[in-house]
């Protein structure tokens, strides 16, 4: 395929080589690079692969920049700096920053003219869209998210940033009978910090203060304070062989009543077997959307809010029509 979309690839962990991944299953678009702050030449050889120093070598070179890092600590630096030169998606994913994050971004894309997506993945993202179906369908009655039982990528990222800390992994749970209740037409208020436990699994370097961190981590504003938190201290051995898959998952449900008290339900449901990979498969086909929308003379900031569904697909509008409506 001709004039196929050049993607690159910023962040080669977890998300990165999902990323990487999802793009060979797209035949609309190609991997140019891929940034790390690592020694290049450690990445398994990989021809494509660059130092993060040499970003700007390839300002005409990309369509698309990828942002695979974490939340807690690289995208609020990256982000408005990358976005200052290229137009980017990426998976800002802690919800009580999201507002400020925009304006971060919103501010550079502005002034360089390009376009900066932000917070793609399935939560925020595709629970997002969800969410805003059922109270605009259904307006009378109550949204409730769960998340899990799986493995949070932003919350192990942020046990990992931790001084002392080799390694981690979180786990968020469903409270079982707050679900139950939600599913059985309950109009109950569960603040998201009650409908949920986390549970931390951390291997720690030699020597250090495990109380203090356990106490960081249960104190984290924004990831754990508030919640029902278990730390667990383990050998990098027992992570290894036990916490190395990234399965996860959740549901988005809303309940309400529709003319003189019909009982209604809307949900939408994901059960995954590897949360980056499925992640970066929604950052990749909404890297197609940006371009298109780039391309349109859209700039600033975005939200998936801000994007036709349509847009996603490597389809026409006369193809969707016939094939999908």
């Amino acid at each position: 395929m001709d004039n196929k979309i050049r993607i690159g690839i910023v962040g080669y962990g977890n998300l990165g080589r999902g990323t990487e991944l999802a793009i060979s299953q797209n035949p609309d678009m190609k991997l140019v690079a891929i940034f790390t702050r690592r020694d290049p030449n450690l990445l398994d050889s990989k021809p494509n692969v660059v130092h993060i120093s040499q970003v700007l070598d390839f300002k005409d070179k990309i369509d698309v920049m990828i942002l695979c890092g974490g939340s807690a600590k690289d995208l609020d630096e990256q982000g408005p700096m990358i976005v200052s030169h290229f137009n980017t998606i990426d998976s800002f994913d802690n919800h009580q920053r999201i507002p400020e994050y925009f304006e971060k971004i919103n501010q550079s894309a502005k002034s360089s003219g390009k376009l900066g997506l932000i917070s793609v993945g399935w939560d925020p993202g595709l629970f997002s869209l969800n969410k805003l179906l059922g109270i605009s369908i259904l307006p009378h009655g109550k949204s409730y998210t769960f998340w899990g039982e799986g493995l949070s990528q932003g919350h192990s990222d942020a046990i990992k940033r931790i001084k002392g800390v080799k390694n981690g992994v979180q786990y968020t749970i469903p409270i079982r009978e707050a679900l139950d209740k939600v599913m059985n037409y309950e109009n109950i208020d569960i603040p998201t910090n009650k409908g949920h436990k986390r549970v931390c699994y951390v291997c720690c370097e030699e020597n250090a203060d495990l109380a203090r961190i356990e106490n960081e981590i249960k104190t984290m504003p924004n990831y754990f304070y508030g919640y029902d938190t278990s730390v667990f201290f383990i050998s990098e051995e027992e992570l290894k062989e036990n916490h190395s898959k990234m399965p996860h998952g959740g549901l988005v449900i809303r309940t309400g009543t529709t003319g003189e008290g019909s009982k209604q339900k809307m949900e939408f449901s994901l059960t995954l077997d590897s949360n980056p990979e499925f992640t970066s498969s929604i950052s990749v086909a909404y890297a197609r959307a940006v371009f298109k929308l780039w391309q349109e003379g859209k700039t600033g900031a975005i939200s998936v809010f801000d994007v036709p569904l349509g847009y996603l697909s490597p389809m026409s509008g006369e193809e969707l029509r016939r094939n999908l409506l």
